[in-house]
């Protein structure tokens, strides 16, 4: 090969010192054709196509984001093609156009413009750009024209040493393993690559590891050593973005590396330049290394066909050569090697044994196949038995009438860990994902309804037929419907859904007036009112959710960052997809410090290379740990199992501002074994944790029902030496013990109690009990319990929790307000009160529960105690106050825009007035447009640079809504 292919139309030679051939290497414009495409198309003088994927745009060189050049006046096309499933689009920031969306691979669109000024040009998709979908958009004065400079090979003995394969063998090179044992290839598309890849090689031949159809080899090709003869070097490469598909220059006698590069995921060769001035002289050897199998471990997904390397041509250049196309190590976005895979496919007991818990604790098989099929949700009664879903009609939901779902009552009888007994309560059920028992029931999630089956405690069958409760959810994709089902503190019954399924949910014959939709969020019934709500919307596919010591919920979430402190109203970061309401402008985002996946390609890239963070991106079950069995640090602490990762990640809460953060904790366990899923776990009376294996090769969701093996299933018993196995039945407790089990050290008997007093109803020595432990307790966890449960038995009023707002701790304070906003109705009285807490009360969290609470009320109710939120200059920077006060704020400018806007000139939390603007201007009226006018014409007179940014900001609305 000897030169770089080239499209110029000047060529600039630099002269060589050396006597032998100079090889010269070439540019390559970055546009197809970027020569004048008049003659092409008849239209366009420059004619620009890219490729575009979350990794940048590409031209058809190689080059990511290229800088795309025109002269003022050009007409100009850029046609973008999707190189992935994936919406992208592609946008110029200051012209202000943008193509349409495309969301299959293989669709294109365009933008049309002429040239005036250089632009930016980027993927309005949000995130897109975020993650380096962005590149340069430049008018120039004279000729386009690319520059080519000339290498010469590196000698050794007075010869040209075999850099460029020209000889068409491996002459000059050493190499080891089985991926460069038949490197050398003369076609392009090359007879180990797609048909659709263009390498882009000069000459006879290019070097290739492996290609896509010899993917799994691996290996070494070591060059033979020279002296670095001139100040700088290029060779081109490509391939994986990997980092053990890489090509390294090493000092001879050290093993020194002084540069390295890999690949960018992509087929096209390009140039790497190397400075290698402070090591004139010295003799160095090229290393190219292969160790990437690609090997996928989803049985439906390929084998990554970049685990391989492409090479060619090593070139010394006397000067600093410029490559339009040049590879830089700055745009590669570079994936670290496979975790090993230690085990895959194990029996029940191998697969326990197999499972590295900490010091102190071990893992017992408590029943697997054929006993249990396919666990998808579980939940544990007030005696300490396990009620268990079999899902056999997953993943698509079975005529009405042929489901074949079934639910086990299973139960350890002596504490040997193993589930020893096993009765079937239900079957010929369909599709369920969510289970919980209580109030005289069984609640199930079954798609497209929440049902309901009265439980025979004399003989634990239905007492009864299934009731529909709800219906009208949806079914689009069937592993992100309502799942998670577990009864909140406050007594209602709550439960996660996911982002690409819709739902419009309602009683049974309800008009769509009287329903509610909704897809990504947290849901909640109540068991008695039978009222339903969307607690709070977004995220991607909660499947776990659980409350800690103060009640607060949290969820688990898979794709994006995984953890999120979930307040009622709340608005949060969605995978896709937009709020309903339209003026939401910003969401809440996570509470971790950080992600479970390695690399910066997303987060879908680093599964299964992400050991050493968590083990990717997707995560099943919440457990919040709230129990003295266990060591104390692990108290509080929220698990979740990484599916991928086959680990039990933790997270450790730390108070901060209003909310919290959460922090990476070492993983609980590995299971070591590929196929493991643990789906959920919950701990028991004792404080061990019982969890369900959905054990499949497959670890990913398909429709299709043949992905999945419907034969296999495991549940798991962890317990450390601490714990002692108890045998229990709060069913036949008084309800004074009931109480009395609020103080219980394991919040497994303080929610069952809780939930066993609030079947029973209203009880005056009940409420006596409690409001003793209200009054007395010191520690405000306890007062919270027994605030919970005199709520959920009707044993305190309004007047009373008013009295509450004055307690001494900011947790009583909070939950009074939640309380008292339930009804969605406030009186005046404590309308007043919340105003004067607002401006007066210290806690930030106490002022989250005041916005929390006046996204509840009737906008008309709100103006005063929003206002006063919004002059406390100490939330301005608190993760979550913001926002949650412009959810409360926002409805409130189409009541009076002019007071809206004057509230929000004096906020001290940032972009309330800019939000303001633009919901002032969304009204769309002469009157609207009237006030937005005289508040620029009043900014214009302070000069100030933020009120400017305010005065462009009306400017662009009002220009929008000519």
């Amino acid at each position: 090969m000897t030169s770089f292919r080239i499209i110029v139309a000047l060529l600039i030679t630099v002269a060589a010192t050396s006597k032998i051939p100079v090889a010269a290497q070439k540019s390559k414009a970055v546009a197809a054709k970027t020569t004048t495409a008049r003659q092409d198309t008849g239209k366009f003088d420059r004619d620009f196509a890219l490729e575009a994927t979350m990794l940048g745009f590409f031209g058809p060189d190689g080059a990511r984001n290229p800088t795309l050049k025109a002269k003022k006046g050009d007409r100009v096309r850029i046609k973008i093609t999707n190189g992935e499933l994936m919406t992208h689009d592609i946008a110029l920031e200051k012209l202000g156009i943008k193509s349409k969306v495309i969301l299959e691979k293989g669709a294109s669109t365009t933008i049309n413009f002429v040239a005036k000024d250089s632009d930016t040009y980027f993927c309005s998709v949000p995130g897109h750009r975020a993650a380096g979908m962005v590149g340069s958009f430049e008018v120039v004065e004279g000729d386009i024209n690319e520059q080519t400079v000339a290498g010469q090979l590196p000698m050794k003995d007075g010869q040209p040493l075999n850099l460029n394969f020209e000889s068409g063998s491996l002459k000059d090179w050493t190499a080891t393993g089985d991926a460069f044992a038949n490197p050398l290839i003369s076609a392009d598309p090359s007879p180990v690559h797609d048909k659709d890849l263009h390498i882009g090689f000069d000459g006879k031949y290019f070097l290739s590891s492996g290609g896509n159809t010899n993917a799994k080899l691996t290996g070494t090709l070591i060059s033979a050593p020279f002296k670095i003869t001139q100040p700088f070097a290029a060779f081109k490469v490509s391939g994986g973005a990997l980092q053990d598909t890489r090509v390294e220059l090493v000092l001879a006698g050290t093993d020194s590396i002084i540069y390295h590069i890999t690949g960018q995921g992509r087929a096209t060769l390009q140039p790497a330049v190397v400075d290698l001035q402070k090591y004139l002289g010295q003799e160095i050897f090229i290393r190219i290394i292969d160790n990437e199998t690609g090997i996928s471990q989803i049985p439906y997904i390929p084998n990554d066909k970049w685990a391989h390397i492409n090479f060619d041509e090593f070139l010394f250049y006397p000067s600093r050569p410029a490559f339009a196309n040049e590879l830089k190590a700055a745009d590669i976005i570079i994936l670290p090697p496979l975790d090993p895979v230690l085990n895959a496919g194990l029996s029940g007991e191998k697969a326990a044994a197999a499972m590295t818990p900490p010091k102190g604790f071990k893992v017992t098989l408590a029943a697997s196949e054929p006993e249990i099929i396919k666990p998808i949700a579980f939940t544990i009664d007030a005696k300490g038995r396990l009620w268990v879903v079999e899902s056999h009609t997953y993943p698509v939901r079975a005529p009405e009438g042929q489901g074949r779902d079934k639910i086990f009552i299973m139960e350890d009888t002596d504490g040997d860990g193993k589930l020893d007994s096993k009765k079937l309560f239900a079957d010929k059920l369909n599709l369920i994902s969510g289970i919980e028992v209580g109030m005289g029931g069984v609640w199930l999630g079954s798609a497209p309804y929440l049902i309901y089956i009265p439980i025979d405690p004399k003989t634990d069958k239905p007492a009864g037929p299934a009731q529909t409760l709800l219906d009208g959810w949806g079914l689009e994709d069937t592993h992100e419907v309502l799942n998670s089902l577990r009864w909140g503190p406050d007594g209602w019954l709550y439960g996660t859904h996911g982002v690409f399924t819709h739902s419009n949910v309602g009683k049974p014959g309800a008009p769509d007036s009287e329903r509610t939709k909704l897809n990504a969020g947290v849901w909640r019934f109540h068991p008695t009112t039978q009222k339903f709500e969307l607690f709070a919307e977004g995220s991607s596919n909660p499947w776990g959710i659980d409350f800690n010591d103060y009640g607060y919920p949290f969820i688990t979430v898979c794709v994006i960052p995984h953890m999120y402190h979930v307040i009622q109203g709340a608005r949060y970061q969605r995978q896709a997809g937009k709020h309903f309401n339209p003026y939401t402008y910003d969401d809440i985002k996570t509470i971790g410090d950080h992600v479970h996946w390695l690399g910066e390609r997303g987060p879908h890239a680093g599964n299964f290379r992400s050991a050493a963070a968590g083990g990717g991106h997707a995560h099943a079950g919440a457990m919040i740990y709230l129990t003295d069995s266990w060591p104390k640090e692990y108290r509080n602490e929220i698990f979740m199992n990484n599916i991928n990762g086959a680990r039990m990640n933790i997270d450790r809460f730390e108070k901060k501002g209003s909310g919290y953060v959460a922090q990476h904790r070492p993983d609980f366990m590995a299971m070591n074994d590929s196929w493991s899923q643990w789906l959920n776990f919950k701990y028991d009376a004792s404080g061990s944790v019982w969890a369900i294996d959905w054990y499949d090769k497959n670890q990913c969701h398909s429709p299709n029902p043949d992905v999945h093996d419907k034969t296999m299933g495991r549940i798991f018993k962890i317990s450390h030496e601490n714990d002692k196995w108890i045998k229990v039945d709060l069913t036949k407790a008084s309800d004074l013990e009931l109480v009395n089990y609020q103080l219980n050290t394991n919040e497994w008997y303080v929610r069952q109690a809780r939930t066993i007093l609030q079947e029973r109803g209203p009880n005056k020595k009940v409420h006596k009990a409690l409001k003793e432990i209200l009054a007395k307790n010191p520690d405000a966890t306890r007062k919270l319990r027994a605030l919970w449960t005199l709520h959920v038995t009707k044993g305190i009023d309004d007047k009373e929790l008013t009295e509450l707002l004055t307690n001494e701790s900011e947790y009583v304070r909070s939950w009074a307000i939640q309380l008292l906003a339930e009804d969605k109705s406030l009186s005046p009285e404590t309308l007043k009160k919340f105003a004067e807490m607002a401006q007066s009360d210290n806690s930030a969290l106490v002022r989250l529960y005041l916005a929390s609470a006046m996204t509840r009320v009737e906008p008309s109710q709100r103006w005063e105690v929003v206002e006063a939120l919004m002059q406390k200059a100490e939330d301005r920077d608190d993760h979550n106050m913001p926002l949650m006060v412009w959810y409360a704020a926002e409805p409130l400018a189409a009541l009076d825009m002019k007071r809206a806007l004057q509230m929000a000139e004096k906020s001290k939390l940032p972009k309330i007035l800019p939000y303001t603007i633009q919901r002032v201007a969304a009204i769309g009226t002469e009157d609207s447009k009237k006030v937005l006018k005289e508040l620029n014409d009043k900014l214009g007179h302070t000069g100030s640079h933020e009120n400017h940014e305010s005065q462009m900001l009306i400017g662009k609305m009002l220009g929008e809504g000519k």
